[in-house]
């Protein structure tokens, strides 16, 4: 017994060391200890003055000003009388799990937030699609917009420029040559693979990028200027594409097998460029992103040219629709054309970051995606 009354009593004394509630606090210690055992500090001698004087020194030392901010311990402030074991039962019918709930502080788990997602209205088209309501960005373009993107090309004429254009250049005529690709006989499924298979890369840069620029942020304990916020959106909205092409056709294991192979030599070696020289890789992006410009002109194109019936009437994915906001009478070539304008503005957004010092504010205000014109 006289334990629990001595740990109380420290308690109380500790709560007066910090200014809170310092009057009572003392005297709530001093109490303690005399209904314990009939004793107190004093009579043994601890200290020669009765509580009044400790008081007047917490008090001196402690003095409580007109709105100073009050210290916090525990679930609650502890400037009133109220029982630890009140405070908890009113935080828990505010909102955290009850004793009844199968998931509550009895069977060992942590309460919920107040502002527990499990309390809004489900949204059924977001629970469909899974990550919907996390997503980065929306791009939401106009129809006179998205047909007036056609492909630019940035001269090279920097060193770094040069050899992110040459790069880009085997790195295209390499892959033409793999995938024996011909504009002249492509069709849907073709056109489907090429297209899986390049958003499987184009999703990489991004999040090398913004990982290694969340690194550099924490090791020179410096802010990032706005830089990781916008590749992560590159890198999120390059997988939006392929997913809303993976709901068109379902790649086999060989598939399967080349993306994880290409995943695991260009990850790494991205990541060894961007350490090297981040400029040379956003120049190299910029280029890249130039080649996909160009790729879904051609499958525009194609498709005015009635050589993709079957997109001609094919109905347009439900994330995609939800997405870019495409209407519901949405066809394949709106959908085309909101990601043509995605990769314009990747190219635009790269060129621009390897201009840039690393340590310059990112120029890109949140939420745009027009590039201007040229």
């Amino acid at each position: 017994m006289w334990r629990i009354a001595f740990a109380k009593a420290c308690r109380g004394a500790v709560c007066a060391a910090v200014g809170t509630a310092a009057p009572n606090a003392a005297r709530s210690a001093t109490n303690l200890l005399s209904e314990a055992g009939g004793t107190s500090i004093y009579s043994h001698g601890l200290l020669e003055s009765p509580s009044s004087a400790l008081l007047a020194r917490v008090q001196f030392a402690f003095p409580q000003q007109a709105g100073a901010p009050r210290w916090r311990t525990g679930l609650a402030q502890r400037d009133d009388p109220v029982k630890e074991e009140t405070l908890e039962e009113q935080h828990i019918d505010q909102g955290a799990a009850k004793s009844s709930d199968p998931q509550s502080f009895d069977k060992g788990r942590i309460a919920p937030d107040p502002g527990h997602q499990a309390a809004a209205v489900p949204d059924p088209k977001k629970q469909e699609h899974g990550d919907a309501e996390y997503w980065l960005m929306q791009p939401v373009y106009s129809k006179e917009y998205t047909e007036n993107v056609k492909p630019r090309h940035i001269k090279p004429e920097k060193f770094r420029q040069k050899l992110a254009n040459f790069a880009v250049f085997c790195a295209r005529h390499f892959f033409d040559g793999i995938t024996s690709y011909n504009l002249e006989s492509m069709n849907e499924r073709k056109w489907l693979r090429r297209i899986l298979f390049l958003e499987t890369v184009a999703g990489v840069p991004g999040m090398v990028g913004g990982m290694l620029r969340h690194m550099r942020s924490l090791r020179s304990m410096r802010r990032d200027n706005g830089w990781i916020h916008t590749l992560l959106e590159e890198a999120e909205n390059e997988r939006m594409h392929l997913l809303t092409f993976l709901q068109l056709r379902q790649p086999g294991l060989l598939f399967r097998g080349m993306v994880l192979l290409s995943q695991g030599v260009f990850f790494n070696a991205y990541f060894v460029a961007y350490v090297l020289s981040p400029k040379l890789c956003h120049a190299f992006v910029g280029y890249l992103e130039e080649e996909a410009v160009k790729t879904y002109t051609h499958v525009i194109s194609d498709l005015d040219k009635g050589r993709l019936p079957e997109w001609e009437t094919k109905k347009v994915p439900d994330i995609a629709t939800e997405y870019w906001q495409l209407g519901e009478d949405a066809t394949m070539r709106d959908l085309l054309l909101s990601v043509r304008a995605d990769e314009a503005c990747h190219s635009h957004v790269n060129h621009t970051f390897s201009e840039l010092g690393p340590n310059e504010k990112n120029p890109f205000a949140i939420g745009t995606h027009e590039i201007p014109k040229a």
